[in-house]
């Protein structure tokens, strides 16, 4: 019952290559940076990562892109890492884009056990019809592009079926948890860390305080236990703001 490792290190080190990893967060808030800070350490190559963006170009999933770790990415936002843009436009990188929503449900779908659903969102759109960029070839033709997806009409609208998201890996960062797995995420950490957390075969929990059993309130505790396989307290946290607005006095 005791699932205390003693460091992200440790915690990440039978990752293989070419992983699957499901990674929680939304831009900078609420992500795993200690996991992210030891796969680019240990090294692992050629993994898929899903995550709602990629970070930036030097803090987040962005240091593991900028080192050549990923060969895939599934995401709903880009737009801040120019390194991501790079390798996508010139053919280095596969990327799936899906809208935000879809993305959250289709990892929730996954760790539910329900292999996809319907959803208006998308269709009509290439997101159904197929033809989005997928990988381009390194003279900037399209090399691969998404395939066209199952549709039907229900009440006379139209809906696209999305399939449902596993990975081999989840990496998840809470406020607090305990030696059993259990978590609490605080404010806007609560994105995408509950939905990763179910969706993976093994879930890696990072957090800035480890308490005892019993501490955590049962109707308090967001993921249980039960989802966790591994936890460990991160020494400190950066915190980074991806984009600090300010207005004039």
């Amino acid at each position: 019952m005791n699932k205390v490792i003693g460091s992200a290190r440790e915690a990440c080190a039978d990752i293989p290559d070419g992983a699957t990893l499901l990674s929680g967060g939304f831009g900078l808030c609420g992500i795993p940076e200690h996991c992210i800070a030891a796969l680019r350490e240990l090294g692992q190559k050629n993994l898929s990562v899903v995550s709602n963006n990629c970070g930036v170009d030097d803090f987040g999933l962005g240091i593991l892109l900028r080192n050549r770790q990923i060969a895939k990415m599934l995401s709903s936002y880009v737009g801040e890492n120019k390194e991501f843009e790079r390798q996508y436009l010139s053919g280095e990188l596969e990327v799936e884009l899906c809208p935000q929503g879809t993305l959250a449900e289709r990892l929730r779908a996954g760790g539910a056990g329900i292999p996809a659903f319907y959803t208006p969102t998308g269709a009509g759109t290439m997101v159904s019809d197929g033809g989005l960029p997928l990988r381009y070839a390194s003279d900037g033709s399209v090399a691969k592009a998404s395939p066209k997806k199952e549709t039907r009409e229900f009440d006379g609208r139209l809906y696209v079926l999305e399939h449902a998201i596993t990975g081999d890996f989840g990496l998840v960062k809470a406020w607090k948890g305990d030696r059993f797995g259990n978590l609490v995420y605080r404010h806007t950490a609560m994105n995408f860390n509950p939905m990763i957390a179910t969706a993976a075969k093994v879930t890696i929990a990072e957090v800035e305080e480890l308490v005892e059993v019993g501490e955590l309130r049962p109707e308090h505790i967001h993921t249980p236990g039960i989802f966790v396989k591994r936890i460990f307290k991160g020494p400190s946290y950066e915190k980074r703001i991806e984009r600090r607005m300010t207005r004039k006095a």
